[in-house]
């Protein structure tokens, strides 16, 4: 398979940031993959799946070869009266099999409308936006085991989802491939309106009795309207987690800001909004020239042209450290840092 010396990685990450890898090659098939898994030049040297590019910044140059996942494919594999598992490879762009579902008329994924990204970094992150997460439609996920090359079945209960967290990155973290994700969806579907602003945009619409197209072009609206198209301004999305910190700190922060933004996290704990942290902090639309906080979602970090990722990282460093001296809450970077 064709294998790229000296890759130019700007354009696979949606920061923008220019890096490079001493190798690139892409795959779309098992037995491709096992095939590049198998050369010398990359079983001798770090390897870095990369799908979409949407959860990632580059401080550095890659020594090692990167592997585009480019796995195709959406298919029905079971049915029943209530429920449809449809299988998709890992290279599908994620946005584009919501669609399908959508038009499909199966529910379950609408509310992840527009996230970026490919189907198989879903689970890694058990990516989630207004009030569902894949784990709640999860079924199941093959991935090559990439010391055996043996293709293994994992369930919900292996891939022990966390928030914002699974399996694959933590024990499992570069030791598999994932290559397809299954998803149970239903057909008669249960709608999910009342997280963030999905029932005003409703409202706005005029849409009084909405179907499962109706939420996913609403959830489409508001991010357009918060989130920075990464086409157009460097970015990954949300940059930090939503921390989830004792009742009693809460409660100190609320004394002082009545309008705390905060959900419940299970007994005694509370789940906070980071980007309302950052935005009460002062750096909502702080600049540093190249880079800086994005002027309306706190939570997104933006490369306006020509940063490098060390000067990102080192703006989500000083973003974490007034958040801390300012309310006493640790964030959590949720990009994977490389």
């Amino acid at each position: 398979m064709a294998m790229q010396q000296h890759a130019d990685l700007t354009s696979l990450n949606t920061f923008g940031i220019a890096a490079k890898a001493d190798r690139l090659a892409r795959f779309d098939s098992v037995d491709g993959l096992r095939e590049l898994l198998s050369t010398p030049a990359v079983s001798q040297a770090p390897v870095l799946i990369l799908g979409g590019g949407s959860n990632i910044l580059f401080t550095h140059d890659f020594q090692g070869t990167v592997l585009l996942n480019e796995l195709p494919g959406i298919a029905v594999v079971q049915e029943d009266a209530d429920h449809v598992w449809v299988k998709a490879g890992a290279g599908v762009v994620w946005h584009a099999f919501v669609l399908e579902c959508v038009a499909q008329g199966w529910g379950g994924v609408e509310n992840l409308s527009l996230i970026p990204g490919k189907v198989g970094a879903a689970p890694m992150q058990n990516i989630g936006a207004y009030g569902v997460e894949i784990k709640d439609n999860f079924s199941s996920l093959e991935a090559l085991d990439r010391s055996s090359g043996k293709v293994i079945t994992f369930n919900k209960e292996a891939c022990r989802f966390g928030y914002r967290e699974s399996y694959f990155k933590r024990e499992g973290k570069d030791r598999y491939v994932i290559l397809s994700v299954t998803f149970r969806l239903n057909k008669k579907p249960v709608l999910n309106t009342s997280y963030g602003n999905i029932h005003q945009e409703l409202d706005r619409m005029g849409i009084s009795d909405p179907t499962i197209r109706d939420v996913s072009d609403a959830v489409i609206a508001i991010r357009r309207s918060k989130l920075p198209d990464p086409t157009l301004l460097g970015n990954a999305g949300s940059f930090f987690k939503n921390p989830v910190v004792p009742e009693a700190l809460a409660y100190r922060i609320r004394a002082e800001h009545p309008d705390l933004v905060a959900y419940p996290a299970g007994p005694g704990m509370v789940k906070l909004a980071a980007g309302w942290l950052i935005e009460r902090a002062g750096l909502k639309g702080y600049s540093r020239g190249t880079h800086g906080v994005h002027d309306k979602q706190a939570l997104v970090l933006v490369n306006r042209g020509g940063a490098t990722g060390s000067e990102v990282f080192e703006l989500s460093a000083h973003v974490l450290k007034t958040v801390q001296e300012r309310f006493g809450v640790e964030l959590e970077r949720e990009v994977n840092i490389l």
